[in-house]
């Protein structure tokens, strides 16, 4: 009698409780990375969401002749039918998701996606729906470490170091008009391209491009480069045999080309007085000291990715670990998605990138069971930490960074940048890093 009194439990509870002992979840497939499920909601339980559902527009509705709150439950179902039905739903549909992730102890990795949805109009029936959802699958790492790695760091030349620092005087170069001339390559031109059909010209288009960096096909290039600004030509012009668009290859188009401009960049001397312009250094010298050690951390970060990108193979070899179809195709979709990839080419794009998106299931897979099974996850003490160093880099308060990730909701890619960083540094250690 004198220990901690019970706590009622809340009405939330209850109604879970309830909702546990009613709806019927029943898995009827399963595959490595993705589950379906049946869903039936008796009718009963149905009939109490809607009534909830009703209770709230209730309180909240407003309708003429009647107070916020005082208009009777019947005017109220009839005039917000439709919206109270879908709240009932998506209420139905939260709690049995709550209910098949406890049943079946899923571990999804999205929401699940809602199939086969059937709620007859009037009282008394049930609702019945499908969840189909990807789920990270369980696999065994049984050999983590032991692995024997190469380490190779290319040697930056002086030739790189000259490439970098004519790449900056391109960035900083003014376009001037060319009159008189014929274009060149790296040439900026404007024209106007039209298809010729018989005597007709059709859709003339007006392009700006800069020649040799392969926006167009080589041989309307080459018509460009024999043109005068102001000259015009009838030509035509073959898509070459490994052009993007597959259905064009080996295709002809007469076309009539029109140059109406031709600009050429003025590039500065490499001289100290452009050393000065670039950024704070007083002499050419210490631009080309600072180019090269920009080159040589680009070649030892890119040296530590191929690292663990060899670490991965080895472990995702040894352990045989497999990349589940549903994963994969959701990895597809989210490339297809983030190129922009028309619908028809669908089955090309999936086809020639399914080697990628396998390598990346097999990746992620393989850093989320090393994290669950040794604790690295990033802790928010760490993730502070690195938001405060990457401030300080930007010359910017921690506070308005950490806004401005999470408005862009790039907050978590720096949380998952962290924890790959302790992953990779507790494999390393248990493998050999050899350099040549």
């Amino acid at each position: 009698m004198w220990g901690p009194r019970p706590h009622a439990p809340t009405p939330h509870a209850v109604r879970f409780q309830l909702a546990m002992a009613d709806i019927q979840i029943k898995k009827t497939g399963e595959e490595p990375g993705a589950a379906s499920l049946v869903v039936t909601v008796p009718p009963e339980h149905v009939r109490e969401a809607e009534e909830r559902a009703t209770a709230d527009y209730q309180r909240r509705a407003r309708l003429p002749g009647f107070r916020r709150g005082k208009a009777p439950a019947a005017i109220v179902k009839k005039q917000f039918a439709d919206d109270i039905r879908q709240q009932a739903l998506q209420e139905l549909i939260r709690e049995s998701w709550s209910i098949a992730l406890e049943q079946e102890k899923l571990k999804p990795i999205a929401d699940p996606h809602i199939h086969n949805l059937k709620w007859e109009t009037g009282a008394g029936a049930p609702v019945t729906f499908e969840f189909h959802v990807e789920v990270k699958p369980d696999i065994k790492l049984e050999r983590l470490a032991n692995f024997r790695l190469t380490r190779t760091v290319p040697k930056v030349t002086d030739e790189m170091v000259a490439a970098q620092l004519n790449e900056l005087r391109g960035q900083r170069a003014p376009w001037l008009p060319v009159t008189g001339e014929k274009p060149k390559p790296r040439d900026l031109v404007q024209v106007t391209i039209a298809t010729r059909e018989g005597a007709q010209v059709k859709d003339p288009q007006p392009y700006q491009l800069v020649l040799g960096e392969g926006r167009a096909i080589p041989e309307l290039e080459q018509r460009i480069m024999g043109l005068l600004p102001g000259e015009t030509i009838d030509t035509i012009v073959r898509f070459p045999d490994d052009f993007a668009d597959e259905a064009k290859r080996g295709q002809t188009r007469d076309i009539r080309v029109t140059l109406h401009e031709v600009k050429r960049q003025q590039l500065a001397e490499l001289d100290d007085a452009f050393a000065r312009e670039v950024g704070d250094f007083d002499s050419l010298e210490a631009l080309r000291r600072a180019a090269r050690e920009d080159l040589e951390q680009e070649a030892a970060r890119e040296a530590d990715a191929r690292v663990r990108g060899e670490l991965i193979e080895q472990i995702v070899a040894a352990n045989r670990v497999v990349a589940p179809r549903p994963l994969v195709e959701r990895v597809l979709y989210a490339y297809a998605q983030a190129y922009s990839i028309p619908e028809e080419r669908w089955e090309q794009f999936a086809t020639e990138f399914r080697p990628v998106a396998e390598a990346q299931v097999r990746r992620d897979l393989v850093l989320d069971a090393v994290v669950e099974r040794h604790g690295l996850r990033a802790t928010p003490e760490e993730l502070d930490g690195r938001i405060r160093e990457l401030a300080g880099r930007r010359g910017m308060p921690a506070e308005q960074l950490r806004a401005s990730l999470e408005k862009a909701k790039r907050l978590r890619d720096v949380e998952r940048s962290l924890t790959e960083e302790k992953v990779f540094t507790f494999l390393l250690s248990q493998s050999t890093v050899e350099s040549p």
